[in-house]
């Protein structure tokens, strides 16, 4: 593993688990905790791979999988891993740091037709390892291949800096919403949806 991530810096020693309880009690109330998974369902083909980077745990990657797609979930907090594993049999759920992502050596060499970072995946990431995460994410990417990227837009991380980011990282902003169900993107918002390509190589002449 790189540098300790945010999630583990800035947060006390149970808070993973408060956030697994968290969660399993809403799915047992019924809440809805599909959304991110609606969006990133009507950009891909049926059957896709997509990757759940920063996975936790495994909501969005489960509501995927059971669409029918092929999910591979990473994230580098081994108790959200677990519970993932325990909670959502089926997609293959790995502990790794995002900044240093190499699937390939985890025995998933194919590229993903679709990525999605949920839950404000880049605001709890080592700080300044941001655009090393969307490089590694870029590099799982088939060319053409779609990254659905959320957070809010006051921690920390401001929309300049993530945009910079992007481009550093070979990836095109195609669209920008203020909310998972697409409100419309205004720069008041406290909240960004973004839509990334890994464009298409060019054909050779």
């Amino acid at each position: 593993m790189g540098n300790p991530t945010r999630w583990a810096t800035d947060t006390d020693p149970e808070h993973s688990q408060w956030y697994v309880d968290r969660f399993r009690r809403m799915a047992a109330d019924g809440v809805d905790l599909a959304g991110e998974a609606r969006l990133l369902d009507t950009l891909v083909p049926p059957g896709s791979r997509i990757l759940d980077a920063g996975c936790g745990t495994g909501r969005v990657g489960a509501e995927l999988a059971a669409r029918g797609h092929t999910v591979v979930g990473v994230d580098a907090d081994p108790v959200l891993v677990d519970a993932a594993r325990a909670d959502h049999p089926g997609p293959r759920w790995l502990v790794a740091d995002l900044t240093e992502l190499d699937l390939a050596a985890a025995g998933e060499p194919e590229p993903f037709d679709a990525a999605v970072l949920a839950g404000n995946v880049m605001a709890f990431v080592a700080a300044g390892t941001e655009g090393a995460v969307l490089r590694r994410v870029a590099a799982h990417l088939r060319p053409d291949g779609v990254a659905a990227v959320g957070f809010g837009t006051d921690r920390g991380y401001p929309l300049t800096d993530f945009d910079a980011d992007v481009v550093a990282a070979g990836l095109r902003l195609d669209h920008r919403f203020a909310t998972w169900d697409l409100r419309p993107w205004h720069d008041d918002a406290d909240f960004a949806v973004t839509i990334l390509r890994r464009p298409a190589a060019r054909p050779s002449v």
